[in-house]
């Protein structure tokens, strides 16, 4: 079971820092919304850390929560893949704006993250939970974040992450 978990937990520590990398890019292909980028950034990296200390502290002893992993690696194998991919597109023809905070909007929705966005806005009774919660802090909401900044410099939201938003809306 911890080799599966231990798996499990790599993936997802790829994941926040593969999302982190692709945000980096977006901070220095667009000025304007540097601050914005280098914040949501940074805290995804804190996401890695956060679980990569779990990681090391809580596994071997079994009392890793399982509420902040996704039960199927194959998903988060997938999204890291596609993550992957559209960092390497990015590098070759870089996105505009729109493109950017759309690919971004669909990305926070997508398998590992919104998981992890869930089990940091739920009631725990766990301890270990209410420990990385509030180790979280405001690390957080990054969906709603992302739409009330592109709602606020009127960047269109496309279909897609429309579509995105209500399936997962409907899944919770």
């Amino acid at each position: 079971m911890n080799k599966e978990v231990s798996k499990l937990l790599d993936e997802a520590i790829k994941l926040e820092r593969n999302v982190a990398d692709l945000y980096t890019i977006f901070n220095k292909l667009f000025p304007e919304d540097a601050d914005f980028w280098s914040t949501l950034a940074s805290e995804e990296r804190n996401h890695a850390a956060l679980l990569n200390s779990g990681k090391k502290t809580l596994l071997a002893v079994g009392m890793f929560p399982s509420e902040l992993l996704v039960p199927q690696v194959q998903r988060i194998i997938d999204a890291n893949s596609n993550l992957i991919s559209l960092i390497n597109n990015y590098g070759k023809a870089p996105p505009s704006r729109e493109r950017a905070f759309n690919d971004a909007l669909f990305l926070e929705q997508s398998a590992g993250e919104i998981h992890f966005q869930q089990a940091m806005k739920r009631v725990h009774s766990s301890d270990i939970m209410q420990t990385f919660q509030q180790l979280n802090k405001d690390d957080r909401d990054h969906i709603l974040r992302i739409r009330n900044y592109m709602k606020e410099k009127e960047i269109k939201i496309h279909s897609h992450s429309m579509k995105q938003t209500q399936k997962n809306e409907q899944s919770l």
